[in-house]
């Protein structure tokens, strides 16, 4: 007995270390999933394997009248009664989804289909300009494959850049020359949709307009653009692995190819792109504070035969700048019948339990819950 658990110890651990030599020697050419591509394999290294997901598709289970709500913004301005009706949709869909598109959301056309080629433009330049923003380390612009990728089980098939924007802006030389101006036209544009929708929330929270603005729903916000190309064997691995967001709420533009999915019911619910629209999703800090009102729904991204497909999701949330704020489920919600869910909370230890014990997709809501 004794001897068959330490041969099985060794024989993990030449396992586990292997792999880290294979992730390392993928890490150390700076290029990415794109470099594997490039490189023309028609296989792909097993740290990229995924097991089988648990859930079904709910339209492999007959269920085709599963649609996440598109929201129009266009008079929300001028006529009260739109405004209303515009609340209740988006209060339903938080309550119930946690997910929802808005279309008519004052960005133009021009900034989105622009941020989309800037994105393409960034990973499809020359290897050597690219890989001098390769790095795992802390920066306000950085680019790498896989952020987690030598603490989750499966590698993801994706390349990332990250761009800190608020509160402390970055400098126009520490972003790449062929997406510099259209980062930060695209992030002015973002932070003035935040205001909007943070107004809209607070209305479907029976508050205050500026409610949830005032308690620093704005102040912080990052870029994660993901670019996902083309997979020879997507049926073995995702683009990005079941997760929920841990911000605020999260605001994304995706292009045209689609595989973005939402858990609904314990069946995968597709999202499918909209032309002009933006996704918009609660996250965990915003499902605290709200005691459950609103719901942080996990989703993943499907690897995909044909691509790239490309992102641009921005997040608002103060956890790479946090501060002394204590958060707690909001007072003016509560009720004798509806107590506190979540213990008062720091963003700060928020992110900290998350980096500690929840990388492989376990929700950091658990944790803080009364």
């Amino acid at each position: 007995m004794g001897v068959t658990i330490t041969r099985e110890k060794e024989e993990n651990f030449m396992l586990d270390s292997e792999r880290e030599k294979e992730l390392k020697a993928f890490d150390d050419t700076k290029l990415g999933v794109k470099g594997l591509v490039d490189a023309g394999i028609t296989k792909i290294p097993s740290f990229f394997y995924h097991p089988p997901d648990k859930f079904k598709k709910a339209s492999d289970l007959g269920y085709e009248d599963y649609i996440i709500p598109i929201i129009d913004l266009a008079n929300i301005h001028e006529d009260p009664s739109e405004r209303k009706m515009v609340v209740e949709i988006v209060r339903e869909a938080s309550e119930t989804w946690g997910f929802f598109q808005i279309v008519n959301h004052g960005i133009p056309i021009s900034i989105l289909e622009e941020m989309i080629n800037g994105v393409l433009r960034f990973y499809e330049q020359d290897s050597e300009i690219k890989k001098d923003f390769y790095t795992r380390e802390l920066r306000p612009f950085m680019y790498h494959s896989n952020y987690n990728l030598y603490t989750t089980a499966a590698t993801t098939w994706k390349d990332s850049f990250f761009c800190n924007i608020a509160p402390n802006a970055p400098k126009p030389e520490d972003l790449p020359a062929v997406s510099r101006d259209i980062l930060l036209e695209y992030s002015k544009e973002v932070m003035k949709l935040g205001t909007l929708l943070f107004e809209l929330l607070s209305e479907a929270l029976d508050l205050d307009p500026t409610y949830l603005i005032d308690i620093g729903c704005t102040e912080g916000l990052f870029a994660f653009s993901h670019y996902y190309p083309a997979c020879p064997e997507p049926e073995l691995t995702l683009g990005t692995a079941k997760q929920a967001d841990i911000d605020f709420i999260t605001v994304l533009l995706q292009d045209h190819i689609g595989g973005l999915q939402v858990l609904h019911q314990d069946m995968w619910i597709d999202l499918p792109p909209v032309p002009g629209a933006l996704v918009i999703n609660i996250g965990d800090f915003l499902q605290l504070i709200s005691n459950d009102k609103f719901k942080s729904a996990k989703h993943r991204v499907l690897a995909n035969p044909i691509g790239p497909r490309v992102s641009m999701a921005c997040f608002f949330s103060t956890g790479l700048h946090p501060n002394s704020r204590i958060y707690s489920p909001i007072k003016d919600l509560l009720s004798e019948d509806n107590p506190a869910k979540y213990k008062e909370i720091s963003i700060a230890d928020f992110i900290s339990h998350y980096s500690k014990n929840c990388m492989n997709g376990d929700s950091p809501l658990l944790h803080f819950r009364i």
